[in-house]
């Protein structure tokens, strides 16, 4: 695996530990603390590499939306199947308007191993780029 696949699988990590916790917890704010640290040297690191990826995504699939920071398109949460397929939810990534059908609920989705970004449309998930090895 390698260093921006386990940077974002941190990331993703440490998400859902948040997400199991309640605000009055008193662990909150330390867990919500790392997290925006890990976001923000992800972002730092790696921000540069995947914006300009996002940005010939964009353009070929959903001009009209604006490119955000990497970690917004990344996953809250994945699961990897026996079979090494990933589910994710209809809710992941980040919305966007997808050329072929302005109104669909089209997403955008960054996953780790291998780095990949896929769109999400109502005819189904397809790798839109994916990292070559």
């Amino acid at each position: 695996m390698n260093t921006i696949d386990e940077a974002m699988i941190a990331i993703l990590e440490q998400r859902l530990k948040l997400s199991k916790l309640s605000y009055s917890d008193e662990n909150y704010d330390d867990v919500e603390e790392l997290l925006h640290d890990l976001e923000d040297d992800f972002n730092e690191k790696y921000g540069d590499q995947l914006e300009e990826i996002l940005e010939k995504v964009h353009l070929k699939h959903c001009p009209e939306s604006d490119v955000l920071l990497p970690t917004a398109y990344l996953a809250k949460k994945f699961v990897e199947t026996a079979d090494g397929e990933v589910e994710i939810s209809k809710k992941e990534g980040v919305e966007v308007e997808w050329i072929e059908d302005p109104v669909a609920a089209a997403r955008l989705v960054l996953l780790p191993s291998p780095t990949r970004v896929l769109l999400m449309t109502p005819k189904g998930l397809e790798i839109v780029w994916e990292e070559s090895k």
